[in-house]
């Protein structure tokens, strides 16, 4: 299976009021042009706000599929917001919405099964966990039901630890190595959703 790299994003923390209340959040990660530096611990420039549940290791890059963005678009017309400002079509989530580093096209979270391999022209990531929504990811969205859309949807993308560091850019192509092949990223954010 083989997909592309449609953006690369990055962002740094910053005090964000989230229901009333001063928050750090690196949601609003901005799209880089050019090659961007993918290290142990994640893309250089970027940040994480909460380390214990992002970040780190094993969640160094968060990937998301860019098939579902026409769904958050249409969620959140229904909801009754206004478009995401900025170029494009009027209503597409810009890159970065979500608080993901990479938008990837081509593979989804039924197809990404925990210890494949993502192969990269200049580094290689692996798939490592689903990503749970938080208050954080309901106040980037804009809407209260947010967290639950997800959820009922098993929308969530996940996250990739780094195997061989190196470069990553947007409109590269990548390859997908099988690994074990015993739990897929749908599977275990359903099981995660449950508890």
């Amino acid at each position: 299976m083989n997909g592309s790299v449609r953006a690369v994003c990055v962002g740094t923390v910053q005090a964000r009021e989230i229901q009333g209340r001063p928050v750090a959040t690196a949601y609003g990660k901005q799209t880089v042009d050019g090659p961007v530096a993918v290290r142990p611990l994640g893309l250089a420039g970027d940040e994480q706000a909460d380390l214990e549940v992002h970040g780190g290791l094993d969640k160094a890059v968060y990937a998301y599929p860019s098939e579902h963005y026409a769904f958050w678009a249409t969620v959140r017309a229904q909801a009754g917001l206004q478009p995401w400002p900025g170029p494009g079509d009027a209503g597409a989530l810009p890159p970065g919405s979500l608080g993901e580093n990479l938008v990837l096209q081509g593979l989804l979270e039924a197809q990404a099964w925990v210890g494949d391999l993502l192969r990269f022209p200049r580094c290689v990531l692996a798939v490592s966990a689903p990503r749970l929504p938080c208050f954080k990811f309901e106040a980037a969205m804009g809407f209260r039901q947010a967290s639950r859309l997800m959820v009922q949807s098993g929308y969530c993308g996940f996250y990739l630890s780094v195997r061989e560091p190196g470069w990553i850019a947007a409109g590269e192509p990548f390859e997908v190595v099988p690994g074990p092949r015993e739990v897929s990223i749908r599977e275990l954010f359903e099981a995660r959703a449950r508890r």
